[in-house]
C-alpha cells in the first residue's frame, strides 16, 4: 500500500493498450457503466500525479475515474531509441519564434488518448487535463468532439505566445539537473520542484512531498521523455481560434499564485473558449494540496453533472 497525504493506494497490476500504435498504461476506478471522467496529466508526470484521494473523491461523486500514463513517462511506452534533440538550440528557436523541432507532437499524445477510448470501448468521456495534461485535453474536444461531454482545463493555457512564462526562480531550476544519478538525488530535486511549483496558501510539508515524490519515481519518470514532452509543447501551435468552435460544456481552473503555467494563461483560455466557465484559487500554485481537493473535484464534478442532466 502507498500512502498519499492521508489516504491509502493499492498497488494495482498494470494494465496498457495499444493505443494506435504505441503502448499506454491505464488505471480504471469504479463502474464504467457511470459517466467517465478522464484524468490527463503533465509534463513528465505519471498519472500518479493526481493524488489518489482526488480519484476517489471522484468516484465517491458517482463517476467512473480513468487515468493514464502519457507517453514516455509511468509505465506507458518510452521512446528513448529517438534522436535526442538539442535543448538549448532548440528554446533559442522558440524563443525566436522559429520552428522547433520534435520527436513527436501533442497531437500524437491525443491520438494516444483517443486511441486508449477506442481499445477500451468507450463512446464519450468528461475529460479533465492539467498543465500539459489540459493542452491535450483541448485538443480532444477540438479534434473529437463527438466523444468528449466536457472539459476542465486546470491549470494550463491556450498556447499562445505571447503569455508569460515561468518566475525565474522556476525556470532556473527546471533547467538545472539534479546533482547524480542517485536515487536520493533525484528525489531531492523533485521535492525542490514541488516546493517552487507549490501552492503558497497551502504549503505541503516537506515529509509529504517525499511521499508524493517516491510515488512518482515508483510508478516512472523519464528525464529524456520529459525533454521529449516539452519539445512537443513549444512545436505546438495554439489553439485560441480553435477553441473558440468548442460547444461542451467547459471550465478553466487556475491557481492566482502558479509559478510555472501563470493564471493569465487559465484567463486567456477561459476567454477563448465560448461561455466557459473560470474558477481562479487564490494561493493555488502548480499542484494539487490536499486542502484544495474538495474544492477542486467539486468543480469537475459539478459541470460532469451538468452536462450529464443532473443538475
Amino acid at each position: 500500500m502507498l500512502k498519499l497525504f492521508g489516504e491509502t493506494m493499492d498497488k494495482n497490476p498494470i494494465q496498457t493498450v495499444n493505443a494506435a500504435g504505441t503502448e499506454i498504461a491505464y488505471e480504471i476506478h469504479g463502474d464504467m457503466k457511470d459517466p467517465i471522467v478522464l484524468l490527463i496529466h503533465g509534463l513528465g508526470m505519471p498519472m500518479t500525479a493526481w493524488p489518489f484521494p482526488m480519484v476517489e473523491r471522484l468516484k465517491q461523486q458517482g463517476f467512473c475515474v480513468l487515468r493514464i500514463d502519457n507517453r514516455d513517462q509511468g509505465a506507458s511506452q518510452m521512446f528513448d531509441h529517438l534522436p535526442q534533440q538539442n535543448m538549448v538550440w532548440q528554446f533559442f528557436k522558440f524563443k525566436m519564434g522559429m520552428p522547433v523541432s520534435s520527436a513527436y507532437s501533442l497531437m500524437d499524445m491525443m491520438t494516444d488518448a483517443v486511441g486508449v477510448l477506442d481499445e477500451l470501448k468507450i463512446e464519450h468521456v468528461h475529460v479533465a487535463g492539467a498543465s500539459m495534461g489540459g493542452m491535450i485535453a483541448q485538443l480532444m474536444s477540438i479534434h473529437v468532439p463527438e466523444r468528449i461531454k466536457s472539459l476542465t482545463s486546470i491549470m494550463s493555457n491556450h498556447g499562445g505566445t505571447k503569455l508569460k512564462g515561468p518566475t525565474h526562480k522556476v525556470a532556473s531550476h527546471l533547467m538545472s539537473l539534479p546533482v547524480s544519478h542517485s536515487a536520493q538525488s533525484i528525489m531531492n530535486y523533485h521535492v525542490k520542484t514541488w516546493q517552487l511549483i507549490g501552492s503558497p496558501g497551502y504549503p505541503t510539508t516537506e515529509e509529504d512531498l517525499e511521499v508524493y515524490v517516491k510515488g512518482l519515481m515508483d510508478r516512472g519518470m523519464n528525464a529524456s521523455g520529459t525533454a521529449r514532452q516539452m519539445l512537443a509543447i513549444m512545436s505546438a501551435n495554439n489553439r485560441i481560434h480553435d477553441l473558440a468552435k468548442l460547444t461542451m460544456p467547459c471550465q478553466v481552473i487556475h491557481g492566482t499564485d502558479d509559478p510555472l503555467v501563470r493564471v493569465e494563461g487559465g484567463v486567456a483560455t477561459a476567454k477563448a473558449i465560448p461561455n466557459a466557465k473560470l474558477h481562479l484559487i487564490e494561493g493555488m500554485g502548480h499542484d494539487f494540496p490536499e486542502a484544495l481537493h474538495v474544492r477542486v473535484c467539486g468543480h469537475i464534478a459539478d459541470l460532469v453533472k451538468s452536462a450529464e442532466g443532473a443538475i
